[in-house]
This record gives C-alpha cells, sequence and structure tokens, in this order.
C-alpha cells in the first residue's frame, strides 16, 4: 500500500481494479479506475485510486499513481471476448465491497471524485459523502447482473435513483441503456449533466434540459477496453477546469476515438492528442 498525500488529493477514483482475462491464459490489469487514473495523470492531474484486490496482484503499471489498496482474497476478474453482435463478458472472482468507512475523513474535498463500479463493488451511498467536489459518475458497475454462467448481462438503474442526484455528471454508453435513449432521458431527469457514449458515432449529452450529439472522427479500430473510461475522464477532466460541457464533449470524444486504434494502456491520450483536443475543444460553441 501506498502512502497517500491527503491534502493533494485532485482526482480520487473508487472503484475496483480488476484482472482481464487474456487468449493465453494470462491476466492484465484493468478497470475503470487504471484507465481513467492513467488518463487523468496524463491530463496533468493528480489522480488517486481507492480499490480493493489481493495484495499480490501486479500494479506496476499504475507505479506513477497513489494508490490504497483495501486487503481482499480475490481481485475482480473478468473474461471479455469480442463477438461480432458486441462482446460476451464473464464475472469470476471479486474483491471486498468498498465502503463509506474505508474513505478517510481527510478526503472531504478532492476536486474530482470519479465514482467508478465495475460490478457492483461499492455502496452507493458513497456519492453522497463529497458535497465540496464535482462528483462523477460511471454507473455501468450498477448496470450488470450475472446469470448461471457467470455471463454479464445489462439491466436498468432501477432502486438506485435516490443516489443518482448526488453526482453533478453521469456518463454511460448506449450498451448500458440498451439502446433506449427513453431511458436516458429518464436518467438525465436526476443530475445536472448526463452523457451517453456511442462508440464510433460520438457521444450525447443532456445539460440543464438541452440535448447535443458530438460525431466522432473516422478512425482504424484495433481495441475499445477502456475507451468508455477514458472519454469519462477526459470529460470530467474539462468539466471540472471550464464547467463546459460541450466543450468537454468534443474534447472527450476526440480523445477516446483516439484511444481505440491502441491497445491497453497504450491506448492513454499521448501529449500530441492532447493538445490537438484541446484546441479542438476551445473551437466548440460555448452552447453545442
Amino acid at each position: 500500500m501506498r502512502a497517500i498525500k491527503h491534502y493533494s488529493i485532485d482526482y480520487l477514483l473508487i472503484g475496483h481494479l480488476t484482472q482481464d482475462l487474456q487468449d493465453d491464459g494470462s491476466f492484465r490489469l484493468g478497470g475503470t479506475v487504471s484507465y481513467a487514473g492513467l488518463t487523468a495523470h496524463a491530463l496533468g492531474r493528480t489522480p488517486f485510486i481507492l480499490s480493493a484486490g489481493n495484495p499480490a496482484t501486479p500494479l506496476h503499471d499504475l507505479e506513477n499513481i497513489e494508490l490504497t489498496l483495501i486487503s481482499s482474497a480475490n481481485t475482480t476478474q473478468f473474461r471479455n471476448i469480442p463477438t461480432d453482435k458486441g462482446r460476451k463478458q464473464y464475472l469470476f472472482n471479486q474483491s471486498t465491497q468498498i465502503q463509506i468507512q474505508h474513505i478517510p475523513l481527510e478526503w472531504s474535498n478532492p476536486g474530482i471524485v470519479h465514482i467508478a463500479p465495475v460490478y457492483h463493488d461499492l455502496d452507493p451511498a458513497i456519492l453522497a459523502q463529497f458535497p465540496l467536489s464535482l462528483v462523477c459518475l460511471t454507473p455501468q458497475g450498477w448496470m450488470r447482473k450475472t446469470d448461471e454462467n457467470k455471463q454479464i448481462h445489462p439491466q436498468t438503474l432501477q432502486g438506485f435513483e435516490k443516489w443518482l442526484g448526488y453526482a453533478q455528471a453521469i456518463v454511460l454508453s448506449m450498451e448500458d441503456i440498451q439502446g433506449d435513449l427513453k431511458e436516458a432521458d429518464r436518467l438525465a431527469s436526476y443530475t445536472q449533466t448526463l452523457v451517453v457514449t456511442q462508440r464510433e458515432n460520438g457521444a450525447l449529452v443532456y445539460h440543464n434540459g438541452k440535448q447535443t450529439h458530438f460525431p466522432a472522427p473516422k478512425v482504424k479500430l484495433l481495441d475499445d477496453t477502456g475507451s468508455g473510461d477514458i472519454f469519462a475522464a477526459c470529460f470530467f477532466h474539462w468539466l471540472h477546469r471550464y464547467q463546459n460541457p460541450w466543450q468537454a464533449a468534443r474534447f472527450a470524444v476526440e480523445l477516446a476515438s483516439q484511444s481505440v486504434t491502441r491497445e491497453h494502456f497504450k491506448s492513454i491520450p499521448t501529449q500530441e492528442e492532447i493538445q490537438k483536443a484541446t484546441y479542438l475543444a476551445l473551437e466548440q460553441a460555448v452552447y453545442g
């Protein structure tokens, strides 16, 4: 466990790290907190991760990020299988659930708090613990269920509504809502800003009753694992710094689109890409 400099928390990520099973039987590090944390670091933030897992889990990919790991017998493990109809996903071991008591009192005022469940791995009441921060949510892990074969299937956010209002910004995908934009309309009523990512089609932003679509540039897809997490970190970063969701969307769409042209953590934005995306975002009209 690495020490946390409580006073300097800039971008706090809470959720499970994962081990993703590969075709050759090996595992590689994954999870929203990994991809988003590395992206936040590339953007010049000082990210901190609160997670849970087996202490023996290799974490060298996160060596430049402060991390507190709640000791658990297991680290959450997934298997992702790409198909022509989208990916099949399976859940194996799970780490200890993250609870309110795991959060030190000194962590009450980060600039950004990114709540990032991957499979029902944290108490939703954590959303209410940061009244002075920009509280952001990627609720994908609360929109999943498993069958008897441990395959993951989507489910709605029914039952989580009481907590959604604590998040000022929510990012989810068309896959999460099973392509149902009426569900996006419903969820948008609980928060100031909701974003629905649409893979190669860009993203749809709901903000204060207004909707705007942001198309994505055409790129050659290699691996889109983590692209939604990269989008979210970029969006939350810009929103916190400039309070402009339309520019944030343009910035995030550009960087997430470039990320799918590379594999694993090589997909994290480069400084050249960040500079280009910043220029494009600043050209974006204030109101979409």
